[in-house]
């Protein structure tokens, strides 16, 4: 049985959106609704140390504002991964079981940035990891002095590939590759397995992200399989940059709370199907009326030079 065609938005309450936030959005939606289907908002709490409650709220305010609807999810408590801990302790024990995961003692950095998606530059060749390879002995010695360890996955020698929808095949040698971490020394459960389960759990078939996030997609589709799961099609979309970097919330780049005192929601939605190449010009639009606008052939493959933005609404 064909499963129904289902996007998801999954933001994480880190901070207020910024333009390649809602660039992402705003494809996801178009994507899902073009092709009939359904949307779930799944808030990506997973993070306690990073993660606010007045992010969360503003968040959906700001999908809500910019007429990009849902058809499940927040604010339902059962999409927040801050809940869903023991579907991840299910999941981890099931890779556990296969032989599929082991400890690792290695830097406290790197277990930190674990539980939050990978941005470019940290989705590199473990080389520096060789916990997969210790002894016994040498694991009980490390266990000896009291240090916790963080487990990480163990993959199959093997390159895995999958056909982006925008970008074409994508291929990870993921064996080669090292390990990656799939719960933190703290108990935090990580991006990954969360990504994956979550996905797996409540039946997205259709994952629209930006090209930051592409470097994940076989690790995810990988996890998903040895779950037992499907995995669903990936589709990326293009970065907004500034001065050659990518837009981020940590650096305080252009937020949704500056662009809404600026713009009309459908002056924003304009900008972006502009430079989604959606519009020949910027012009106020709804995200409705872009849906017979939609393709993927239009959308650019190289990242977005951040535009000048209007100071006043238009």
């Amino acid at each position: 049985m064909e499963r129904p065609y289902t996007g998801r938005f999954a933001p994480s309450p880190s901070g207020y959106m910024h333009l390649g936030n809602l660039l992402a959005m705003l494809l996801a939606w178009l994507d899902s609704r073009a092709n009939g289907g359904r949307i779930i908002f799944r808030m990506e709490d997973l993070d306690p140390a990073r993660s606010r409650e007045e992010y969360a709220q503003a968040l959906a305010e700001d999908l809500r504002w910019l007429g990009l609807d849902w058809d499940e999810g927040w604010p339902d408590p059962a999409y927040r991964q801050s809940r869903r801990e023991e579907y991840y302790r299910q999941a981890f024990h099931d890779l556990a079981r296969q032989g599929l995961v082991y400890p690792c003692w290695c830097t406290r950095a790197q277990r930190l940035a674990a539980a939050s998606a990978p941005h470019p530059g940290q989705a590199q060749r473990d080389e520096g990891c060789r916990c997969a390879r210790l002894t016994a002995a040498e694991r009980r010695a490390l266990a000896d002095q009291g240090r916790r360890p963080a487990w990480k996955a163990l993959p199959p020698d093997r390159t895995v590939t999958i056909i982006d929808g925008h970008y074409g095949p994508f291929s990870q040698a993921l064996g080669r590759e090292g390990g990656f971490i799939l719960r933190r020394a703290d108990g935090v459960f990580a991006y990954q397995l969360a990504v994956s389960v979550d996905d797996m759990l409540m039946g997205v078939t259709r994952v629209v992200r930006g090209r930051d996030l592409l470097s994940s997609a076989p690790r995810q589709a990988w996890l998903i399989q040895a779950l037992g799961g499907t995995p669903p099609s990936y589709c990326h979309g293009p970065l907004i940059t500034e001065s050659g970097g990518k837009l981020s919330k940590r650096l305080g780049s252009l937020s949704t709370q500056v662009l809404r005192r600026t713009c009309s929601p459908q002056a924003l939605t304009g900008i972006l199907a502009w430079m989604a190449g959606l519009l020949p010009a910027p012009e106020p639009v709804t995200a409705r009326e872009l849906l017979p606008l939609f393709s993927w052939d239009k959308v650019p493959l190289d990242d977005i030079p951040l535009p000048e933005l209007p100071g006043a609404d238009i």
